[in-house]
């Protein structure tokens, strides 16, 4: 699996939670695995391929949503030496700080 960070911004705008609402609802409904965070959103996909396609459709449901200028940011994680999700990474860590 590879593990991408996406931020998207629609330059201008005060409140962006109605925009990362719709983001939210778009990965719902084509069954992304995904994890919202403060400052960014986490998908897990097959292949980059996958991640850039949902990622477009993000930033362009930015101007279906009345946004005039965007700006978008990814960050990628695709290990393949072993399979990893995201849940192992946070876990790798914990472990460590318990001491493990």
């Amino acid at each position: 699996m590879v593990i991408v960070e996406f931020v998207i911004v629609p330059l201008g705008e005060r409140s962006l939670s109605r925009y990362v609402a719709g983001v939210i609802k778009l990965l719902e409904e084509k069954g992304v695995k995904y994890q919202l965070t403060p400052m960014a959103t986490i998908i897990e996909v097959p292949t980059v391929r996958e991640a850039f396609e949902i990622i477009e459709e993000a930033h362009e449901l930015m101007f279906r949503l009345g946004a005039e200028r965007v700006s978008t940011t990814v960050r990628i994680d695709d290990r393949r030496d072993r399979e990893r999700k995201m849940e192992d990474k946070v876990e790798s860590v914990m472990e460590k700080v318990r001491g493990g």
